[in-house]
This record gives structure tokens, sequence and C-alpha cells, in this order.
């Protein structure tokens, strides 16, 4: 038993010290603006444990693409899901598809690798899309809740109100709002120049770090940051809010039980995936935070980039008649 620890613990020490060698590397100073690279740390362990992470990430991957796939399959294959609730669905699995995309690959190889480097525009793009589809996601969670409030409170003309046309102008919408809103502070932040340690430690390109590594401080960009974090994250939220406010106000007039009981029912898998999102994104985006903080960090940017990808196919088709009925129906052809 003491051999084995011994061994895992010089296991261990090899990695951190390649770690350390790769820093020395990337932080020469005979040019500290131009640089080969970043290191992400991610999930420092020895061998084994990257390997059984690996693993483990993988298949929660395969389980993230399989469950939203099959989710875009069953709205399009069924003909009585063919509504604005359903296809707005279907579009938001297809935005997780490529939400959780942008960040595990990239983590998998991490895993694997002996050096851990990131390119310098291989960091940066990661650094766009994630956010980008983070905020498209942000976006689709409103226009979600808006779906729901005119069907439950606006009844009798939620066919004449959420046409198709309409829909489709939301879903474009909410792509286009989410890429448009972070090219800017994005490359203000690929100019700065960068000293010191290039380590990130973190298993993906975040603000934070990165601002950390700058040659000089810069509180007008953390400011910067911060306004645009707080519109995206608190204008949506604010109007989802908002939407179930009237949702409920709407649901409690309702004279019997079996009806009130309807439409929560179809408000629950929607108002379960904003409070792991919104609640976990809040935590790590608009919360005071410390440099000691980096496995916390970690584990809350799992939450809303990994685990919710993963569970949302689960809460939307588990908790709703319909979806059950189409995902059988798939599973059976």
């Amino acid at each position: 038993m003491g051999k084995l620890v011994l061994q895992r613990s010089r296991e261990y020490t090899v990695v951190v010290n390649t770690a350390h060698r790769q820093m020395k590397t990337l932080s020469s100073p005979i040019n500290s603006t131009t640089i080969s690279g970043f290191i992400l740390l991610g999930f420092p362990c020895p061998r084994e444990g990257q390997i059984l992470l690996f693993v483990l990430f993988f298949v929660v991957y395969l389980l993230t693409l399989m469950g939203n796939a099959s989710i875009i399959c069953a709205v399009r294959w069924d003909q009585r899901l063919h509504t604005p609730m359903y296809l707005l669905l279907a579009n938001f699995s297809f935005l997780e598809i490529w939400y959780v995309t942008s960040t595990v690959p990239n983590m998998l190889a991490n895993f694997l690798s002996d050096t851990k480097v990131i390119s310098f525009s291989g960091c940066f793009l990661q650094f766009y899309f994630s956010f980008s589809l983070g905020s498209t996601e942000c976006f689709f969670l409103a226009v979600m809740a808006f779906d729901r409030y005119l069907a439950i409170c606006r009844p009798l003309h939620y066919p004449a109100l959420m046409t198709g046309r309409l829909c489709n102008i939301l879903v474009i919408g909410c792509w286009v709002l989410g890429f448009l809103w972070f090219p800017v502070p994005i490359i203000i932040i690929s100019q700065m120049s960068f000293c010191g340690s290039r380590i990130i430690d973190h298993f993906l390109c975040d603000p934070g770090p990165l601002l950390a590594l700058s040659c000089s401080r810069a509180p007008l960009m953390e400011f910067f940051w911060t306004i645009i974090m707080s519109l995206l994250l608190f204008t949506p939220f604010l109007f989802i809010m908002g939407s179930y406010m009237l949702v409920l106000r709407a649901v409690f007039r309702v004279p019997s039980r079996d009806g009130r009981r309807k439409a929560l029912s179809t408000c629950g898998p929607h108002v379960t995936v904003v409070s792991i999102f919104y609640g976990s994104v809040m935590v790590m985006y608009l919360s005071p935070t410390s440099e000691h903080e980096a496995g916390m960090q970690k584990l809350v940017t799992l939450l809303y980039s990994v685990v919710t990808p993963l569970i949302n196919p689960m809460i939307y088709s588990l908790r709703n008649k319909d979806m059950k009925h189409a995902m059988t129906k798939l599973l059976k052809t």
C-alpha cells in the first residue's frame, strides 16, 4: 500500500514538473507579446486519473450528443410535435450539441496530452465560440419562456400570435444576437500582452484567468466585461422571471386543479433548465471569486457547460407525455 501511494505521488510530481517546464518555455522574456500558446491545466492528476477522466467525459459527451439528437429526430419525424414549443426545443437541442462540442473535445484531447498546450488562436477561438453559444442559450431560454407565456396567458390568440414565421424570426434572432455579443471584447483581450507563466488553471479559456495573465492590470476592460456579462445575464433572466410571474398569475386563476397541473407541467422542464443554467452561470461570473477558488470555478463551469446539456434531454423527455411518446416511437423504428 505504501509503495502504491509513493508511486502515485511521484507520477503527480511528474505532471506538475512537466507543467512548470512548459511554463518556463512559454514565459521566455524574448518576446512577451508573441506567444506560442497557453497551458490549460485542466484537472491535474496522475496518468491513470487522466485516462479515467477521459473515459468519463467521453461517455458524457456521447450521451449528450445522442440525447439531444434524439429530441431533434423525434420533433422532425412526429407530426404532432410540429408546433412552436417543440420546434424551439429542437433548435435548443441543436444549440446544446454545439455548445458542449465547443469545450469537451478539447478537454478530452487535453487529458491525453503531455504538454496540455493550446495555441493562442485556438484559445481565443474556443473563448469566442463557447461564450457565443452560451449567450445564444440565454436568448433561447428567454424565447421559450415567451412561448409558454403566450400559450398559457393568451391561449385563444396563441396560434395567430406564435406563427411559424415569428418562430423562425425569434430563432434566427437568438443566433445572431448570441454571436454578435462578444466579438469586440474578445478581440480587445486578444490584443493584450501576456506575461508570466502562461498557465490557465482551468479546462477552457476563460476571461478571468486570461486577464490575470496580462502584463498589466486592465481595470477598464474588467469593468467593461462585467457590464456586458451583467446585461447578457440579467436582461433575459428578468424577462424570463416576468413571463413566469404572469404565467403563475394566469395559472392560479384556472378553476380546475387538473387545468393548473397541466399548465404548470408544460413550464416545469423549462424552469428546471433555467434554474440550473442561470444559477451556475451567475455564481461563476457575477459573484466575487478569489484566485484560490479555481477548483470551485471548474466544478461550476462543468455544471453549466457539460452537465446542463447532458440532462436537458432527460428533463424535457421524462416530464412531457408527447415527447415520451415520440421518443418511444423513435426507438421502436
